[in-house]
């Protein structure tokens, strides 16, 4: 099974070297050490919320797009992460076998929520100061 945080760190050196920049570079602008980002990068830690906000700062790119990104990777093919189980539906009651189901209006295929949903969260309240808060 993959887990969140290699799935994070390579989403992360993705950007970095898609923007053909070094660790001490990204590091230095993130204000974490080179040897953290690298464990980061490589799923040996688990980053927090302002750390990866900071990263995200420091690559920019949005935290809520990042998640995305992860998210979407994390649903792929081939990624060994199981789906979630979908709502039980409470049991219907039985009609009598004489009536005739009545016709119910089509219902639109809903689209998957993400597994996270950013809340709050935009890069000008992140450089004030403001909280990042992570809803499931």
């Amino acid at each position: 099974m993959t887990l969140l945080r290699t799935q994070l760190g390579q989403t992360l050196r993705g950007h970095r070297l898609r923007q053909r920049r070094t660790l001490r570079d990204v590091s230095g602008a993130a204000r974490v050490s080179l040897g953290y980002l690298s464990e980061v990068e490589r799923g040996q830690k688990e980053a927090s919320s302002e750390l990866l906000a900071s990263i995200c700062d420091a690559l920019d790119v949005e935290l809520a797009d990042l998640l995305a990104e992860v998210s979407t990777e994390l649903r792929a093919p081939g990624s060994r992460v199981r789906p979630l189980a979908p709502a039980a539906a409470p049991a219907a009651e039985a009609a009598p076998a004489e009536q005739e189901p009545a016709e119910a209006a089509p219902v639109p295929a809903a689209e998957p929520e993400p597994a996270l949903a950013l809340v709050g969260a935009t890069r000008a309240a992140h450089r004030a100061g403001g909280a990042v808060a992570l809803a499931a």
